[in-house]
């Protein structure tokens, strides 16, 4: 399977241009600090003009054009073989190079906290470049509301690299690397997990018993990793003055508490819905009942083979078929050599897409024969359509928060799943509902089961660390309050299988967000097409992916007529996969 395309920026990681670019970025960090010594960019220095504004604004946007394209370029050796050692010193001379950076952006939220509403008003008028920004800068000021001191603020951001950062680090290296003993062979834990989709229960049931063995044999180290990270972030939440945990997440990911709630509460009525699938599935494996190694069992059958190969055909002519616009996107990823997609040992597990170069993308995916994997496929080039729709903006102009960069991702796999429902029929229709409702089981139900945990965590670590045993069993609650009594065996170790708990805090329920306003967009796609009016659809919706780091969801959503704070919305889109649910059932008989 291919491999992406890495010499169109370096030739390797011994380039001399490298070398160089590296340097550059390193004087041009320096710039910057002295250019804000030279302005006072501080809490008590001078208040901002449109002249100091512009020069500060254009300085972070250019070395931020300047890093973007270097870290890219290391993480795509990195992520690839945690065994290439050069990528890793490389990858640790750059966090150590870019480390003022967090710093002077504390300063910076500072100095833009301190202005006044007369201000602020004011340098909008004078100064296009505050108009351009004025999304980021009313973000800014709200967060200097939760800035520690500055001096605080400055140790903070000089110690996460090794705090929070290395244990995050940490546990990616040892899960990249973690094997299990399955029928006298030696796997990594990312094939083990990617047997979960086999369709022998006994080698999905060898396979989950060799993974559980496998975590646990590292359990000591991913909860030491667990606890250094929830417990500097719990530390920084409270010395910022958040109400809890889950506050600062909300300002992170750009939405309300109300609409969190509002979501949530949705998420909650749906489970017995949710239930039902499970219950029909169990009976389609000819089970009483599912057991953890089951959830992602195939059901159905298709006559389809889903090699790589197929599956991108088969997604560049479902985006062509939605417009011309996005199938030539997947063309041209597909024809550039974007996608690394192959599982190998060494490579990280899961997918995901990053930013290459302005409108170009990498994506990383661990491939399986199966529609789930074609879906995958269409995700992640979602994530890169989004970032080609963003390539006129400055780098502080499409600052995303995650629960809007999971809206083109999810609506491009919807665009794919869709397509693969409407012509299907018998084995083949049931198996594609259930590579629909499968994905959906884990955005909402297991997402849900996260976010619990997680909250949980912060709760229990402000009394001290937690020792394997006791995240393991808060795991397995979180899992039962959600999926109820429709699993017999559960996964303890789910804790230290999910890199997401090792970095941005709530790293879960954006998903879970994306999913349904993904969905909910994609019924007025369909209402507007019906009616002969795509293409006005498809101009709006590429719009708002290009102001997605100039508005806010709540603002982004009204656009549409969508009010996040009602529980219809988040009832209607729900009613989708409860129609899919319906169709399960009746299928499975």
């Amino acid at each position: 399977m291919p491999r992406w395309r890495t010499d169109d920026l370096y030739a390797s990681l011994s380039d001399p241009r490298l070398e160089q670019d590296l340097e550059g970025l390193r004087a041009g960090i320096a710039d910057l600090e002295r250019l804000f010594d030279e302005l006072d960019v501080r809490m008590d220095g001078p208040a901002a003009t449109p002249e100091t504004l512009g020069r500060v604004l254009d300085a972070m946007n250019a070395l931020s054009n300047r890093s973007g394209p270097i870290g890219a370029y290391l993480n795509a050796f990195f992520t690839t073989d945690s065994r290439d050692t050069l990528a890793q010193s490389r990858m640790a001379a750059l966090t150590t190079l870019t480390l003022p950076l967090g710093p002077l952006r504390s300063r910076l939220t500072a100095w833009l906290g301190g202005l006044s509403d007369a201000q602020f008003s004011e340098l909008l008028a004078a100064s296009g470049t505050a108009r351009d920004h004025e999304h980021f800068l009313r973000r800014a000021a709200a967060l200097a509301r939760y800035q520690m001191s500055p001096p605080e603020e400055d140790l903070a951001a000089r110690l996460r690299p090794s705090g929070a950062g290395g244990w995050s680090k940490l546990q990616g290296n040892i899960s990249s690397v973690l094997k299990g003993e399955f029928r006298g062979e030696s796997l990594p834990v990312t094939a083990l997990r990617a047997l979960a989709s086999d369709a022998d229960e006994t080698v999905r049931r060898d396979a989950f018993e060799a993974e559980i063995a496998a975590w646990k044999s590292s359990e000591v180290v991913f909860a030491a990793a667990l606890n250094g990270v929830k417990g500097e972030e719990g530390t920084l939440a409270r010395r910022r003055g958040f109400a809890d945990a889950v506050a600062p997440s909300l300002l992170a990911h750009g939405i309300d508490r109300q609409t969190l709630d509002a979501m949530q509460g949705a998420v909650v009525r749906s489970f017995p819905d949710f239930r039902r699938y499970f219950a029909a599935k169990a009976r389609a494996l000819g089970k009483q009942k599912l057991d953890w190694w089951d959830i992602l069992a195939p059901v159905g059958h298709s006559e389809t083979e889903w090699t790589y190969g197929a599956g991108a055909e088969f997604v560049e002519r479902q985006f062509r078929g939605y417009s011309a616009g996005l199938g030539d996107f997947a063309a041209e990823a597909f024809d550039g050599d974007w996608v690394d997609a192959g599982p190998r040992e060494g490579k990280r597990s899961g997918a995901f897409c990053m930013r290459w170069t302005r409108g170009k993308s990498r994506i990383l995916m661990n491939h399986a024969p199966s529609l789930d994997s074609v879906s995958t496929l269409a995700h992640e080039l979602g994530h890169g359509y989004h970032n080609a729709r963003l390539a006129q903006a400055e780098p502080l102009q499409r600052e995303t928060p995650m629960t809007l960069a999971e809206t083109a991702s999810i609506f491009c796999e919807t665009v794919v799943q869709n397509a693969a429902l409407a012509d299907a029929t018998g084995p083949e229709r049931l198996y594609v509902l259930e590579t629909s409702l499968m994905g959906h089981a884990q955005v909402v139900v297991d997402i849900h089961s996260r976010f619990l945990f997680e909250r949980a965590v912060f709760e229990r670590r402000e009394k001290g660390d937690l020792n394997p045993q006791e995240f393991g069993e808060l795991m397995t609650w979180a899992q039962r309050e959600t999926y109820g009594d429709a699993l017999g065996t559960l996964h303890p170790y789910m804790w230290a299988v999910k890199p997401h708990y090792y970095s941005l805090a709530f790293y879960n329920y954006p998903y879970t967000f994306g999913l349904l306003f993904g969905l909910g967009l994609y019924a007025q796609y369909v209402t507007a097409r019906e009616a002969g009016m795509e293409a006005e659809f498809q101009t709006r919706y590429d719009e708002l992916l290009a102001s997605t780091g100039r508005e806010g969801p709540l603002a982004l959503a009204a656009r549409f007529g969508i009010d996040l704070h009602a529980p219809d919305f988040w009832e209607g889109s729900l009613d989708v996969i409860r129609r899919q649910i319906d169709a399960y059932v009746e299928a499975v008989g």
